[in-house]
């Protein structure tokens, strides 16, 4: 158990301290959203919040790590894993990006990084939650596709990371540094493609083109 997990005392009402701050983060993001806010969501006294969990941070991250598995296990019942790979990777990079791209997505990241220096844990438990969990994901697929004779890829765990980091082009920049905040749907549909045909090219055998959305 690390740093972080032994900071964070579990007891009976753990569960619901944590689903009352995934209401308040999620609408008031991290800035907004006060320890008295969160603990009222969760029918609590501030008393017992701050027994599970002693730092808004330490709360931000459980809540984070859950919504990541929320996000995942949400993906995977809603793409049929049988269709063909430029499909499926079409919808798997769409997940993500649009996470990523989320407030709440943003807030995770920006934390993380923020904080990294000061709790490593945070650090790890944010790499964990976000990209080694798209890595599980997306090559749990890729033995699928694999399987069916759709796809070549030799090192799995680096061609998850490459495609996740494709679907970020010209976003995630923009993003970062303060450049765009907002982004349309056409301009995300047109990275999500070109990171699909680019992948596809390189790795796929027999993968049709998505149809047009």
């Amino acid at each position: 158990m690390n740093a972080v997990d032994d900071s964070i005392k579990k007891g009976r009402k753990f569960d619901q301290v944590l689903e009352g701050a995934r209401t308040v983060f999620l609408r008031d993001g991290f800035e907004g959203a006060s320890v008295d806010d969160i603990a009222k969501e969760a029918g609590v006294s501030k008393a017992t919040l701050y027994s599970y969990f002693p730092d808004k941070r330490l709360l931000f991250m459980e809540v984070a790590k859950g919504e990541c598995r929320r996000q995942a296990d949400t993906a995977m019942a809603a793409i049929d894993m049988a269709r063909p790979p430029a499909e499926v990777l079409y919808q798997s990079g769409l997940h993500m990006i649009r996470f990523f791209l989320s407030d709440f997505g943003q807030n995770m990241f920006r934390i993380s990084v923020a904080e990294t220096e000061r709790f490593p844990e945070l650090g790890c438990q944010f790499y964990e939650s976000g990209p080694a969990l798209v890595e599980s994901t997306l090559c749990h697929y890729f033995d699928l596709a694999i399987s069916r004779g759709e796809l070549q890829v030799q090192d799995r765990a680096l061609a998850a990371h490459q495609f996740a980091e494709l679907c970020k082009a010209q976003l995630f920049a923009r993003l970062v540094f303060g450049v765009q905040s907002r982004f349309s749907d056409a301009e995300i549909d047109r990275v999500i493609r070109g990171a699909v045909d680019m992948f596809v090219a390189r790795y796929g055998l027999r993968c049709p083109a998505p149809d047009s959305a």
